[in-house]
């Protein structure tokens, strides 16, 4: 599995038990604390080889960093807050690269293992699986009002400790139950990776407002105006793909939100949905929601009511 398909990871066959996952992410930083930069970026870089159904084994930093500008305490504190991540999934570090950039940026190539037999792809979502959401929205207008001088400390508290949150647990849990595919929430939004799973899979999905966990502090940041480039972008690029019904201005923007560690969106045969739920709620993931289902064949047709 390679560039010819739009899933999270690379993955190449060694063995006939034993197959290789590779991903790399990098970013600039998205909250002032560069300590908290680091846990976020790594945990967003490991988050491709969990949505594969694979568990993540080494990693390579790489940093672009203002020498002339920036002490190099905070590029210190950076790393730490990826090693400490990388250490808690049980990745070792075993090297990396940085350049002298004029902008901070960090980010992790990420080395996993998976048997070829057990891969999950976002190719595989089939008519009548339930779509089960395991972290909440709302982490790009949260982090623009960052920029913004727009939102609350309590509210930035709250964001770092979700995107920090590696999706292990939800990985671990689709595994036990055995799922039809999966992808993670990133940078094209909830609407825009479903997207990439109906499409590939040649299926329609339907998706519920109500179901949808959306974090407080994004709502009112969206009716505040404090939307990502990204998130615009995103909604563009899904005209003529998503029927909206009955679906306010500001559920269409978070609905579209450009996800930073969001979590895993998988797509779960109807008869294990529950199981997934009870795996999702004993590993304590920050969100445990159906949230819609694979309505039958299609050509990738999303519709949200609410």
């Amino acid at each position: 599995m390679g560039t010819n398909t739009a899933d999270d990871a690379g993955v190449y066959r060694l063995t006939s038990d034993l197959a290789l996952v590779q991903t790399v992410d990098i970013f600039t930083p998205i909250v002032d604390d560069p300590y908290a930069f680091g846990l976020i970026a790594a945990a967003n870089a490991l988050s491709d080889v969990y949505a594969m159904g694979a568990t993540p084994r080494l990693a390579l930093n790489f940093a672009g960093f203002p020498r002339a500008k920036l002490a190099l305490e905070v590029l210190g504190e950076i790393l730490r807050g990826g090693a400490d991540k990388c250490a808690e999934a049980g990745v070792t570090v075993i090297g990396g690269h940085t350049i002298d950039d004029p902008e901070p940026k960090y980010g992790l190539a990420v080395t996993g293992f998976v048997h070829p037999d057990r891969v999950v792809t976002n190719a595989t979502a089939r008519p009548g699986d339930a779509l089960v959401l395991t972290k909440p929205l709302g982490m790009g207008v949260i982090t623009t009002g960052v920029k913004q001088g727009k939102t609350p400390p309590e509210a930035i508290e709250e964001a770092i400790r979700i995107m920090a949150t590696l999706n292990r647990g939800a990985a671990e849990a689709m595994i036990a139950v055995g799922v039809s595919a999966a992808t993670d929430i990133t940078g094209f939004g909830l609407l825009g990776h479903l997207h990439e799973m109906t499409r590939a899979s040649a299926v329609a999905a339907r998706v519920r407002l109500s179901e949808v966990p959306i974090l407080e502090a994004a709502w009112t940041l969206a009716r505040l105006r404090a939307i990502p480039g990204g998130t615009e972008r995103n909604r563009a690029s899904l005209d003529g793909v998503v029927s909206w019904h009955g679906v306010d201005e500001e559920a269409r923007v978070l609905l579209c939100d450009a996800q930073t560690s969001g979590g895993l969106l998988i797509a779960v045969p109807q008869q294990r949905a529950g199981a997934l739920l009870r795996e999702l709620r004993e590993r304590h993931t920050p969100a445990a929601a159906v949230i819609g289902e694979i309505v039958g064949a299609g050509q990738g047709e999303i519709t949200v009511t609410t």
